[in-house]
């Protein structure tokens, strides 16, 4: 058994009827850690081996005992290092919590604990999760298996490269403007920002409305998996896997750049050439793209006043630690008030209420990802795209918050390779609240093409 690119659902499968020993599991995944890591570097803060094997020794005493089992028993995982969970540091990718220590779980942690995975590290981001380029001042550059001079994007980006080099077998992530899709597309695995309700978010504040957490992946059915692990509701639907039959009469609105965002030549080609896989699926394609209005204005002012209001008292006391990046958005957050915020937030209402008119003839959206391939790891930002100059260092993510501005699911599905072979992905957006019919239609398409079963160079 290939144990390292193996099934997440068919590995817990084997380990909860004794067919292989959570030991076993953990000794080829360590293998691999040993092997990619010192390249990749996705997992930080990592337990050294003997504690990994012996917290595997334990999963199998506790199978061998009749004790409780989750559904993720024995498999190992590390969390988002802006996860606090006990145990591990919580360094958030700033050199001023290199050695903090948190004294509790997050929800999210609590809950693939109990699902019983074994924690053995953390996985890299990048400084407070700002930006879709993995690398800071504690842990340094996450690396892209499938090109390591390139990124592997952010802010999951640790998350994803572990995935996708077989380092676990699945991960999670949070989504703010992208942080799930954006490192899932390129690193060629899959990804979905949930609806608001799916996973849990706390304490829920105006500062992470917009704010989602989720899985990664190496296929949808992995990642329905792990998502009914973490999932407010319809667990036992996810946990059961996802039913094919969503595409067929679908209507899906074709927009890959949603209105006139530059995109890559490459990815708009890549793109373009999927419209008949989703005809051949049985979906109504029509040329349709909603009105996004003044999402760009509203979304930066919200995000800006949630910086300045979540990292002010670190500007004034370690502005010479932060990112450049970083310094920037909290300081543009303080020439906002709560009136303009609230002002743009009422424009995101209207545009949110824009998109559910425009739903009720498209069930689906389907669009870019990243309007860019990986770009190298050296470059913070891409600063033009298609003869396009980028204002500032998140504005080559539009395509993907401004579907997080309409909170509606939206998913990362592998979808082809540019000419020199770093990877492309396709979003498919679906209704609030019908996760479960995005995910469906997710592995319609990723079936009917199977790019994600194309192994990165570095594996």
């Amino acid at each position: 058994m290939d144990v390292i690119f193996a099934s997440a659902r068919d590995l817990a499968k084997q380990i909860r009827s004794r067919r292989i020993s959570a030991r076993e599991v953990m000794t080829a995944f360590l293998a691999q850690i040993e092997r990619l890591n010192p390249q990749l570097n996705a997992i930080v803060a990592k337990l050294d081996d003997d504690q990994c094997l012996a917290l595997a020794d334990k999963a199998d005493h506790a199978l061998g005992n009749g004790g409780p089992i989750g559904p993720l028993h024995g498999l190992p995982i590390a969390f988002k290092d802006l996860e606090p969970a006990i145990g591990f540091p919580q360094s958030k990718g700033s050199p001023i919590f290199r050695n903090f220590m948190p004294d509790a779980d997050s929800v999210l942690v609590g809950r693939l604990r109990r699902a019983g995975a074994i924690p053995i590290g953390k996985t890299n981001v990048p400084e407070f999760g700002m930006g879709s380029q993995t690398y800071n001042n504690v842990y340094g550059v996450t690396r892209n298996p499938y090109d390591p001079t390139k990124t592997a994007g952010g802010s999951s980006g640790g998350a994803a490269v572990a995935v996708a080099a077989g380092m676990l077998p699945l991960a999670d992530g949070g989504d703010l403007g992208g942080s799930l899709r954006n490192p899932a597309n390129f690193n060629n695995i899959v990804a979905l920002r949930p609806s608001p309700e799916l996973v849990p978010i706390e304490p829920v504040q105006f500062h992470n409305v917009f704010s989602t957490k989720g899985m990664l992946a190496r296929t949808v059915d992995d990642l329905s998996f792990g998502l009914g692990c973490v999932a407010n509701q319809y667990n036992s639907q996810l946990l059961a896997g996802v039913v094919d039959g969503v595409a067929r009469g679908a209507r899906v609105a074709w927009c890959p750049d949603l209105g006139g965002l530059p995109l890559d030549s490459q990815v708009r080609r890549i793109i373009d050439g999927h419209r008949k896989t989703f005809e051949d699926l049985g979906c109504v394609v029509e040329d349709a793209c909603p009105d996004f209005g003044n999402v760009d204005e509203d979304f930066m002012t919200c995000r800006q006043w949630a910086s300045w209001n979540t990292y002010r008292d670190l500007l004034g006391r370690h502005r010479d630690q932060l990112k450049p990046e970083a310094v920037w958005e909290i300081e543009a957050g303080s020439r906002l008030n709560a009136e303009i915020a609230q002002q743009a937030f009422f424009g995101l209402q209207q545009l949110m209420t824009r998109f559910l008119s425009f739903q009720t003839r498209h069930q689906f959206l389907v669009c870019a990802v990243n309007q860019v391939p990986p770009f190298d790891h050296s470059v913070p930002w891409p600063t033009s795209i298609d003869g396009s100059r980028m204002e500032n260092y998140i504005s080559w993510m539009k395509s993907t918050y401004w579907i997080s501005a309409t909170l509606c699911p939206a998913m990362s599905v592998p979808a082809g390779f540019t000419d020199d072979g770093l990877p492309v992905g396709i979003q498919i957006v679906g209704r609030i609240n019908q996760d479960f019919n995005v995910l469906s239609l997710g592995q319609a398409f990723e079936q009917a093409t199977g790019f994600g079963r194309r192994r990165p160079k570095v594996s």
